[in-house]
């Protein structure tokens, strides 16, 4: 079968590529060397070409080449349809010392990222080598960047821990560089880092974000192979961001390589020059923002006290203005609508920032890709993700900073509609409250609206585009005016001015905002595993208690719609199926029957947390431990999986037995 000639050339050049990874010029001078002081000896003929061939094979030379070189067959060209691109996949390399070429395309340029292990996590430096099979705490790296996402395989945590992973990063972004190789002056340009993210998970499943680094990789540019190799120093987060947690040693390999590397002056000039900009444009920010904010304090004294957040310490301790933390964020098909989304933020656990003894808050503003990896953070991570989201559902969203009806300081989110109606989003319950004004003006005997959302205060709103301060006489949310067009009841900062360092591309510290990641858990075999270790763990605790188990299948799987309307309801805030279900029931327990049920939400999957925490409530436990005549016990789990795996777990548990006077 013969090949177009651009087949050909695309050929010739992945086979040329493959040729200079594996280093075949210095192979084959090592053997020909070899060769000729083996022939030396005059009483034997000089080495022939069949001599030559024979020293490769039996080096073992060819049999590499061919080894390692694969070819995919193509569709033939008269039914070959078009398709979407590859989406960039999780790469594990096995030996870290190949790069696997058959997920490449030969017209783009990659960079080939291995973690070569990791040492001085000094935190670590007692603990124990576990046993084969036996469950501990790991550590798990992610990576993002430009529009690419990976996670390496968990390993156990320890002093030097195992952490040995290769990552092809593609270093074009779709769609948006032309169809041509990135060339040396378009990589010395981009400026987007590779985010690193470490999490611990302890043995019950909860995370701790270890380190959150960006690395900037056109070092790699200078050097004459095209690989480098250095250790990355990962320093701690909040109150421990200048405390270094542990060192990562790096490999960076571009591929293909480079004809004409750069030299190291142009690299530190062109970061030189970066920061240099960037210095000026957050000089000049910080310059507005301080008459900014004396103009506010002029229109009224008591503004003094009112919560306006401008600026917020990230996981680094790196102060940025709070609409950088905000993005047009699109999901993709991964959600369905504004309210599926508010759900899902939901679902992410709500942790405030850790901090060592006691006082006051800790100030820490997560970055989107470490609030993600972690799947747990304070309410302002959960409301920027929220309003990131509402965004790119094309709604008019912002971040609402005040304080809850307990006086504590609080974010959530607001929209407004086209016909200047207002609603509150909580973002740690998806919940949403559609807000009327009280007129403080009006006669006292005229009918006013009751308050309908939990809070108290509201000092500021932001997004990625603006930022407005609460001028008002009262910071009160019952009585607020929404107007943002009104400058005597909202003051807002210069939309020029937030753009020049809140934009993405505006620093070079802030990577453009992670894709969220599909989910990859199957809800299925998820809720009949769980639902398994439930029954058993039920099974054992009646069997302590002297007491025998039996299960009623059937009443188990009719608990199933009632779970699903649980869920439903969450997510849209219609309650529906209800009615079905109690039918069902009725039907299932005979006449002289009890039944009781109790459901409970949870948003992780062990089944002994889950279980100790049901416990806890009196009904749970009447139920699991219900004596009587006919006992029949019933246990139903869904999990309703969202995507970065965040789980809605769903878990009732029922009986029925013959009730006696």
């Amino acid at each position: 079968m013969s090949l177009p000639p651009e087949k050909v050339s695309e050929l010739k050049q992945t086979i040329h590529n493959h040729l200079l990874k594996i280093d075949i010029h210095g192979k084959i001078r090592e053997v020909l060397a070899e060769t000729a002081r083996d022939g030396q000896d005059p009483a034997l003929p000089p080495p022939s070409r069949v001599d030559f061939i024979n020293a490769l094979q039996r080096r073992g030379i060819i049999d590499d080449v061919m080894k390692d070189l694969h070819f995919t067959q193509d569709v033939p060209t008269e039914i070959k349809t078009r398709s979407p691109p590859k989406q960039t996949s999780h790469f594990v390399d096995k030996d870290v010392n190949n790069m696997d070429k058959t997920n490449v395309d030969p017209s783009r340029r990659y960079l080939y990222l291995q973690v070569l292990g990791g040492k001085a996590f000094l935190e670590h430096l007692q603990e124990p080598e576990p046993l084969p099979g036996q469950v501990c705490s790991t550590f798990t790296l992610y990576l993002h960047f430009r529009n690419q996402r990976f996670r390496s395989k968990p390993v156990p945590c320890a002093c030097e821990p195992d952490l040995k992973e290769g990552f092809i990063l593609n270093i074009h972004r779709d769609g948006s560089e032309g169809g041509k190789m990135a060339d040396t002056t378009t990589m010395l340009s981009m400026c987007d880092p590779v985010h690193l993210v470490l999490i611990r998970t302890d043995t019950s499943n909860e995370t701790t974000l270890v380190s959150s680094y960006f690395l900037d990789w056109r070092t790699v540019l200078t050097s004459p192979a095209g690989k480098t190799c250095f250790a990355v120093e990962l320093l701690g987060v909040g109150s421990e961001c200048k405390v270094p947690a542990g060192v990562l040693t790096v490999s960076l390999e571009l591929y293909p390589p480079l004809t004409e590397p750069l030299s190291a002056d142009v690299i530190s000039t062109q970061q030189a020059l970066e920061r240099q900009r960037t210095a000026e444009k957050e000089r000049l920010f910080l310059v507005y923002a301080k008459q900014w904010w004396r103009e506010f304090l002029e229109i009224r004294p008591s503004h003094q006290s009112k919560m306006v957040k401008i600026f917020a310490q990230d996981e680094n301790g790196v102060n940025r203005p709070v609409c950088s933390y905000v993005r047009v964020l699109r999901a993709g098909r991964l959600l369905e609508s504004p309210r599926h989304a508010a759900r899902f933020v939901s679902l992410l656990a709500y942790q405030r920032a850790p901090v060592v003894g006691g006082g006051s808050k800790q100030e820490q503003w997560c970055t989107l890709m470490a609030f993600l990896c972690r799947q747990k953070g304070d309410c302002e991570d959960h409301a920027t993700l929220l309003c990131s989201l509402l965004l790119g559902f094309g709604l008019d969203a912002y971040v609402c900073v005040g304080t809850n009806a307990k006086a504590a300081p609080h974010a959530w989110v607001l929209t407004r509609g086209c016909d200047g109606s207002i609603t509150f989003w909580e973002s740690l319950t998806a919940q949403r409250y559609l807000h009327r004004a009280i007129d403080p003006d009006a006669p006292p005997l005229a009918p006013q609206p009751k308050p309908s959302s939990p809070y108290r205060t509201v000092g500021c709103v932001f997004n990625h585009l603006t930022f407005l301060a609460n001028c008002q006489p009262s910071d009160a949310v019952n009585v607020c005016i929404f107007d943002f067009q009104n400058p005597s009841r909202w003051k807002a900062m210069s939309e020029e001015a937030l753009k020049s360092v809140c934009v993405p591309g505006a620093t070079s510290s802030l990577p453009p905002v992670p894709p969220l990641c599909a989910p990859s858990l199957d809800p299925a075999a998820v809720s009949n595993q769980l639902e398994l270790e439930m029954r058993f763990l039920v099974s054992e605790h009646r069997k302590d208690l002297k007491m025998a188990t039996v299960w009623d299948d059937n009443l188990s799987y009719l608990l199933s719609s009632a779970l699903w309307a649980y869920e439903l309801e969450r997510c849209t805030g219609v309650s529906c199926g209800n009615e079905e279900f109690q039918d069902a029931v009725r039907r299932a327990v005979p006449d002289g029957h009890t039944f009781k049920g109790y459901p409970t939400q949870l948003l992780h999957l062990n089944a002994r947390r889950a279980f100790a925490s049901c416990l806890r409530y009196p009904i749970c436990e009447e139920i699991v431990c219900c004596r009587g005549d006919s006992v029949r016990l019933a246990v139903r789990v869904r999990v309703f999986v969202y995507p970065e795996n965040a789980c809605a777990v769903w878990l009732m548990f029922a009986c029925k037995y013959r009730s006696v006077l």
